[in-house]
């Protein structure tokens, strides 16, 4: 295989129109678009038109893109649960990167295990230099408390400046074939949990807070337990005990006509703060900023960095390591299966202290 990975995209949404092709289509060194899939005929064709793809490289299902060869590697950016589409990847023979989640339910994820060495999950921020550099500056620390804030206006808002094509035109009956698929997903997840605990689930928990958790795990370790999970509107709260007695705290808002993305981590002990904060991953420079206070001959000193690297664009570049060298990313199917059993955790502790039912993998454990 040359240098340059022959990759097959799987979802031609937001994911892929507004965040992985400006890297893909930049980074010819490193890759180059051969095929494409979407159940929108609108929204593959133009991806296909961007990349210069012929109408023969433009599928509506995986399976179809896979039977007609020519890729050496799979990008999964459609959404919701992935584990199905990276198996076939797998079975394929493909090495596969997926955007997350990368399951909803952890038997999805042990199916992967075999062969977790090919698989790249897309937690960005995990590759930004702000991250990394605060979990150099955190080792051997004793954090007291972590506090997350996300607030997080509407997709409209965050995506005016971009001119994407929707996926407005999928055929009614291959919408309601997907929608079954993660119904039945669900069920095994969660059991007979009602339908607002399934879409906080899939949407808030595990479709955005995940990247939190994947943040908190680099900067001071894995979530112990969760102590109270609840929500209102379109807020949730979650608080945990992490290791060595810190204590976690996660507020996110979604806010109809806030003006802005933000996503702040912050990690409080003795000596002073790491904080990283995010913008939103849709602006050209999507690099987080970081921000120390400690101390400095007895008075408080604060600096701040912001990353100039593009986290996406690292973890593409990573993936194309593990494609053209077998080396590790920074996150696989063991991150993506741990955050599902801690959503899950999360699910059965927000269901239980509402009097709600829920059942499944959430109970099993």
């Amino acid at each position: 295989m040359s240098d340059v990975v022959r990759l097959g995209l799987v979802g031609a949404g937001v994911a892929a129109q507004a965040i992985h092709l400006p890297v893909l289509l930049r980074r010819t060194d490193l890759f180059r678009v051969a095929a494409v899939c979407d159940p929108s005929r609108a929204a593959r064709d133009a991806v296909g038109e961007r990349c210069g793809l012929a109408a023969v490289a433009r599928h509506a299902r995986a399976e179809q893109l896979l039977d007609a060869g020519g890729v050496d590697a799979l990008l999964v950016l459609s959404s919701g649960s992935h584990g199905a589409v990276c198996a076939l990847a797998l079975e394929a023979g493909l090495p596969v990167f997926t955007e997350k989640p990368l399951a909803y339910t952890r038997a999805e994820a042990d199916a992967l295990a075999p062969q977790a060495a090919r698989v790249a999950l897309g937690y960005m921020k995990v590759y930004d230099p702000a991250v990394r550099r605060g979990a150099e500056l955190l080792a051997g620390r004793s954090p007291r408390s972590v506090e997350v804030v996300v607030l997080h206006p509407t997709a409209a808002q965050q995506l005016a400046h971009l001119r994407l094509v929707p996926s407005a035109d999928v055929p009614a009956q291959r919408a309601a074939e997907l929608e079954a698929d993660e119904q039945r997903l669900l069920d095994a997840a969660l059991g007979p949990a009602p339908a607002a605990a399934r879409e906080l689930y899939r949407w808030k928990v595990l479709g955005s807070i995940v990247h939190d958790l994947a943040v908190v795990r680099v900067l001071v370790g894995e979530l112990e337990r969760w102590t109270r999970v609840d929500a209102w509107g379109d807020s949730v709260a979650l608080d945990g005990l992490l290791p060595g007695g810190a204590r976690l705290s996660i507020r996110w808002h979604y806010l109809d006509g806030y003006p802005a993305y933000r996503e702040d981590v912050a990690v409080h002990d003795e000596r002073g703060t790491v904080r990283v904060t995010f913008p939103s991953p849709y602006l050209p420079s999507p690099g987080a900023t970081l921000t120390v206070v400690d101390a400095d001959g007895g008075r408080a000193c604060v600096a701040r960095t912001q990353s100039v690297e593009s986290p996406f664009e690292e973890e593409l570049v990573a993936f194309h390591r593990l494609v053209a060298h077998g080396e590790p990313t920074r996150a696989g199917v063991a991150e993506g299966r741990a955050d599902v059993a801690i959503c899950q955790r999360a699910l059965r502790l927000y269901c239980e202290s509402n009097g709600l039912p829920v059942g499944g993998e959430a109970v099993e454990a």
